[in-house]
């Protein structure tokens, strides 16, 4: 009788909890295994199962690099004050790290990853080559020319150069993203399971409220200044809030960065102040969400309010993404 009811619900599309062996009979796995299937459903105890309308077929990773520029637009040293082309080297490698495991958790899905370089030395470029080889990534140069009569005239090339390769990867985003699009500085390091819990937490959250969002993957400090009030929401594995303002590393879809296109193309005209200011004005119409706790690190000055995501290891996710010369 046992058997025939789990085959039951198994065709109905339930499933069964048995607290006593603390197992799912349907599912075939005990609780603390992974019970959501990507594009299927989302279960969370003791919350139960949301139905997954809101499925992801492909995320594009658009990688903003320059290997030269210690921080722009500050006269300040990174944590742990090592040169500029080894922040890049580092934030990619655990980026590939994230592929890595989403796709072999997730072997349908489609992932690909593009570099925008800001003319990078051919010695550097060949160290960044050697760290992704054998992936699906390629690199395009930041084009200054194309962007010379859309950008207002700046202080410095630094400041012209970040405009230019922010509206390069919105176009490049706009152009060929098919689903999910992830735009990603270079100085951040990601957890290896960063891409795997955004991604399905975006689909259970995204068919909860039915509508595409925003996902900044940071818990920046500086949202902690001001006591605004926020909405805590459940995700794959951690708990995310409601936020209203990200840096530029951030992941949405294709449908929103075109509904959304004026503001993303008028961020790049000029230096804001905030630098983000048309970004962070579409979060008033849109949900956007970060994680509790971080799923990526911002290495900026350890002094910086748009820097280190409180309670992480840093010493040691730094350490963890050193790469082979």
């Amino acid at each position: 009788m046992k058997k025939i009811f789990i085959k039951i619900c198994k065709l109905l599309g339930y499933e069964i909890i048995d607290q006593n062996s603390f197992s799912s009979p349907t599912l075939n796995k005990v609780l603390n295994e992974e019970l959501s299937t990507l594009n299927q459903k989302s279960i969370i105890l003791p919350l139960g199962e949301v139905k997954i309308t809101r499925k992801v077929k492909s995320i594009l990773i658009i990688f903003r690099m320059n290997t030269d520029v210690e921080i722009w637009d500050q006269n300040r040293k990174r944590l742990f004050e090592f040169p500029k082309i080894e922040y890049c080297k580092r934030s990619l490698n655990s980026l590939i790290k994230s592929i890595k495991f989403l796709n072999k958790k997730y072997k349908s899905l489609k992932v690909k990853t593009i570099i925008i370089d800001d003319n990078s030395s051919k010695d550097k470029i060949q160290q960044i080559k050697d760290i992704f080889n054998g992936e699906n990534i390629d690199i395009i140069n930041l084009d200054y020319s194309k962007y010379e009569n859309k950008i207002s005239k700046q202080k410095n090339k630094e400041t012209f150069a970040n405009l230019a390769s922010l509206l390069q990867s919105f176009e490049i985003g706009k152009e060929k993203g098919e689903d999910l699009i992830f735009f990603v500085e270079d100085d951040y390091l990601h957890f290896e399971t960063m891409l795997d819990e955004m991604i399905s937490s975006y689909e259970r959250i995204a068919s909860q409220i039915k509508k595409d969002i925003f996902i900044c993957p940071s818990d920046y400090p500086y949202l902690y200044m001001n006591n605004e009030k926020t909405n805590i929401l459940i995700g794959n594995k951690r708990h995310w809030r409601t936020i209203d303002k990200t840096l530029c590393t951030f992941m949405t879809s294709t449908s929103l960065l075109k509904k959304y296109w004026n503001n993303f193309n008028q961020n790049c005209l000029d230096r804001h102040d905030p630098f983000e200011k048309y970004i962070n004005e579409i979060y008033n119409k849109e949900i956007c969400i970060s994680p509790l706790k971080s799923l990526s690190l911002h290495l900026t000055n350890i002094n910086s309010s748009y820097g280190l995501s409180p309670f992480i290891d840093y010493k040691k996710l730094w350490e963890e993404n050193k790469t082979h010369d």
